[in-house]
């Protein structure tokens, strides 16, 4: 080595040395001057009831299960699961006194070199102290407050007292605290009869449960298993043969749904409080904090009631209030909580992206015609399902029935970038790539969660105004003090008549359409089907429904995309239907109110069959041809023109075959046209024929009108004053024996 190497190489020693000096009297400070405030407490450990506490609408608790779950000793566990974790997180844990020395420079070390704070180099005994008497914030004083509090811990308790602690409190992912829940829950077994595999994959998932999560990354969770296994076999807890065989070998998620179900509301509500307090669940439950909700208790056991039973796949429900947006009741059938996972929405979407939007701008009526037909925008040649063009449809046909081209069409008139701004405006996120016309058939880079999707259809049940939906009324803290109210302001979205009208609209598919398995329902339900596929495989399936009281969201899928058979119209519908039989057993809700913005007119159904236009009809139209429906005042039709009462006179024409006078002329179907005779001088009405359009031919006995003749009065009603005008004589015909 030469003497300049050497030179530098000192130098960079002695800079280590004098900055583990420096780090040193600054902890002495900070031990000294920072940390005085807080204190060891035993109980915060040893307690293994600690839960948060939960209320439902009217004050009473909810159940709620316990975060440190079912308590295990140390001497029920196998050895070589107490191994797993000590090889994994502290290996000189039976040999250090709290803190491992030359760990915790290395981290600071490089933490100052990164200038960052991301090195922990925790103990056992310092994440059991973190667990149970410290935020998770990364923090020097956080980090001084630990290390002090760890020495305490070292002091009264004793190293296997502190390790049985700490396997029964660590977090391991999908709401399982302790190793005894952690166990049950992905193996469906208790913690004492846990496989060596089974051990070190429990062991690998504390550093980051979400990210080694065994149900949502199965893979990567191996790894991290292997790596576990790794650390034994150099700590010589097991030998080379018995690491080559488990290290191959596959270990079996066998997750017990039951025990992820129960409690589906309390876990959405912890959800929910970590995000408003910025805690995680155990310091929310180790404050003492007091989470009131909005759950309505017999909604909630109705809506579990209607889980359904007979299918394997993952199923979530929702309730909402319709007023307010309050999250009454929420149930799932799943081996995760589900209440933050975002799918494709399907045709769940038409009505608030496409159809709504359209008749806020007034670009669309619900008797709209639609030209249902093939079509290619840019590249773009959506299909109905099944195949089938329908040809002229209205509005309201094309989203009763879910028809995807017609969609399509109308949001093309509204243009992406307007749809897209009324759902970003109730809280529905976009990315960049979702910039196509397959957003109209719920075509998402990353979809919507269940409860943003019914969100938006309480909005349209609120008359138009959105209401973020929340699971939490308000929260104490353990001095009885309200450190959190809800008071969601209502922003408004559409308007009051398009609300009420998109309401009727859904309501026929309720009726006859995609949701008609409702149909016999007797009060007013305004309900839409969805179902997302991919190589013609369903993947999800929803039924999103509402009343003036209540908005109920149903989705039914596989969180894994395994194909399922189920469409919205089917189970998702069937439940939601089972729903409203229960909770309005008793009382059936209100129907809407029409808005004074929305009335009620008199159209032209022949200007729909011949033009494919939507006319109001004018005073001579018959009422044969009038039809009853509902406009938004902002967007009425206009009258239509008297140009199609063509004033053209007829002509008669007759002739006599096998003894029968036959007349034939051309009739207009707005005209009236009176048939006479005239024999002897005595003039009679015959027959009269209307609403008959094209050619008509009229027959009648020779021998009871020998000698006659033969002529037309043609007529136009005026249907608003009754008064009838006589337009024209057609010519005479005779026929003279």
């Amino acid at each position: 080595m030469t003497t300049k190497k050497f030179l530098q190489k000192t130098i960079r020693l002695l800079f280590y040395i004098a900055v583990f000096f420096l780090l040193f009297l600054l902890f002495y400070i900070l031990v000294t001057f920072v940390t005085s405030p807080i204190n060891f407490e035993k109980s915060k450990i040893t307690d293994t009831k600690l839960c948060v506490c939960l209320f439902d609408s009217e004050n009473r608790p909810i159940e709620h299960t316990f975060l440190n779950g079912d308590y295990i000793s140390l001497k029920q566990l196998p050895d070589y699961t107490k191994q797993c974790f000590i090889s994994i997180e502290d290996k000189n844990f039976y040999r250090h006194h709290g803190v491992n020395y030359k760990r915790m420079v290395m981290a600071m070390v490089k933490n100052i070199l990164s200038f960052s704070f991301k090195e922990g180099a925790s103990t056992i005994s310092q994440q059991l102290i973190k667990n149970t008497h410290l935020s998770s914030d990364k923090t020097i004083k956080r980090k001084i407050n630990e290390i002090k509090l760890t020495f305490e811990l070292e002091r009264k308790m004793s190293k296997d007292e502190i390790l049985e602690y700490y396997l029964n409190i660590i977090y391991f992912g999908d709401n399982c605290y302790g190793i005894q829940s952690a166990s049950e829950h992905y193996f469906s077994h208790s913690a004492s009869k846990l496989s060596l595999g089974e051990s070190a994959l429990l062991a690998g998932l504390i550093k980051s449960p979400n990210k080694y999560s065994p149900v949502k990354k199965y893979d990567l969770c191996l790894k991290r298993r292997n790596v576990v296994l790794y650390e034994m076999l150099k700590d010589g807890n097991i030998d080379k043969e018995l690491y080559n065989n488990e290290k191959m070998l596959k270990t079996d998620i066998n997750v017990n749904t039951y025990d992820n179900n129960r409690n589906s509301y309390a876990t959405a509500v912890v959800d929910e409080a970590e995000n408003i307090l910025k805690l995680p669940e155990k310091q929310i439950a180790l404050a003492g904090y007091k989470i009131h909700t909005y759950m309505d208790r017999n909604k909630q056991h109705a809506l579990e009631d209607c889980l359904p039973n007979d299918i394997s796949e993952d199923v979530a429900m929702i309730s909402l209030n319709a007023k307010n947006g309050y999250v009454e009741a929420y149930a799932q059938k799943s081996t995760i909580s589900l209440i933050n996972i975002k799918r494709q929405p399907a045709s769940a979407i038409k009505p608030v992206l496409v159809y709504a939007p359209a008749l806020n701008e007034n670009i669309i009526s619900p008797s709209t015609i639609l030209l249902d037909e093939k079509i290619n925008i840019n590249g773009y040649s959506p299909e109905n399902i099944g195949g089938k063009n329908y040809g002229y449809v209205d509005a309201t046909f094309a989203l009763s029935q879910s028809l995807n081209i017609p969609a399509v069409k109308v949001l093309s008139y509204v243009g992406i970038d307007k749809a897209k701004y009324y759902l970003e405006k109730q809280n529905i996120s976009f990315c960049s790539n979702d910039d196509n016309m397959a957003i109209a058939l719920g075509g998402m880079t990353y979809g919507t969660t269940l409860k943003e999707l019914t969100n938006t259809y309480q909005t349209l049940a609120n008359s138009g105004n959105f209401i973020k939906t929340c699971f939490i009324k308000y929260i104490v803290n353990s001095n009885g003090k309200v450190i959190y109210k809800n008071e969601q302001i209502s922003k408004n979205i559409f308007r009051d008549d398009t609300a009420y009208l998109i309401s009727q609209m859904l309501n026929v598919s309720t009726k006859t359409g995609t949701a008609k398995r409702m149909s016999d329902l007797n009060y007013f339900v305004a309900s839409k089907t969805g179902t997302s596929s991919c190589s013609n495989e369903n993947l999800d399936a929803y039924n999103i429904s509402y009343t003036s009281s209540d908005v109920v969201g149903c989705w039914i899928g596989n969180i894994d995309n395994t194909p399922t058979e189920i469409v919205g119209g089917g189970k998702p519908t069937v439940c939601v239907k089972n729903y409203f039989n229960k909770i309005y057993k008793n009382k059936t809700p209100d129907d809407f109110n029409m808005p004074s913005s929305v009335t009620e007119v008199e159209i032209d159904e022949l200007g729909l069959i011949n033009k494919h236009t939507v006319y109001k009809a004018n005073n001579f139209l018959p009422e044969r041809f009038r039809k009853k429906a509902l406009f938004s005042r902002f967007n009425m039709p206009s009258e239509a023109p008297i140009d199609d009462m063509r004033m053209c006179e007829t002509e008669l024409l007759g002739k006599v075959k096998n003894g029968v006078i036959e007349l034939e002329f051309c009739a207009n179907e707005y005209y009236i046209y009176d048939i006479f005779v005239k024999k002897n001088g005595v003039e009679e009405i015959i027959d009269t024929v209307k609403y008959k359009n094209g050619k008509t031919t009229l027959a009648y006995s020779i021998n009871n009108y020998k000698d006659s003749q033969f002529y037309i009065k043609c007529k136009l009603k005026n249907y608003t004053t009754g008064e009838e005008y006589l337009l024209f004589e057609s010519n005479i015909v005779s026929f003279e024996t």
